[in-house]
């Protein structure tokens, strides 16, 4: 089993940097892809970034530029550096353990961290 733990969600101005970060619990977490992915209201659940054990990573294209995932494995720890948000970035943020870069979910989920981006 493995828990998730997320943080650095909040409220920004457009234009600002927030970064978030998800610690997580068990040896495998090391080993598996691992994804942000957000859902805003109304729309469904989508891959924001993922990035394989070996540091390989994948976009969604609107955030390309901006966004920035990264992983310490030593830590358990995930991070989204996000850079020039947009007020369409709003969404709850949640952290993913399991999936593919490709965006097939895996099989846990952090809580979820709020993030607001005011025009």
């Amino acid at each position: 089993q493995v828990q998730l733990v997320e943080s650095g969600g909040g409220l920004v101005q457009a234009g600002g940097s927030l970064r978030l970060s998800c610690v997580g619990s068990g040896s495998i977490f090391r080993i598996m892809v691992l994804g942000w992915y957000r859902q805003a209201p109304g729309k469904q659940r989508e891959l924001v970034a993922a990035i394989s054990s070996r540091g390989t990573t994948n976009y969604e294209d609107s955030v390309k530029g901006r966004f920035t995932i990264s992983r310490d494995n030593a830590k358990n720890t995930v991070y989204l550096q996000m850079n020039s948000l947009k007020p369409e970035d709003t969404a709850v943020y949640y952290c993913n353990v399991g999936g593919t870069l490709g965006g097939t979910v895996g099989a846990y989920w952090g809580q979820g961290t709020q993030v607001t981006v005011s025009s």
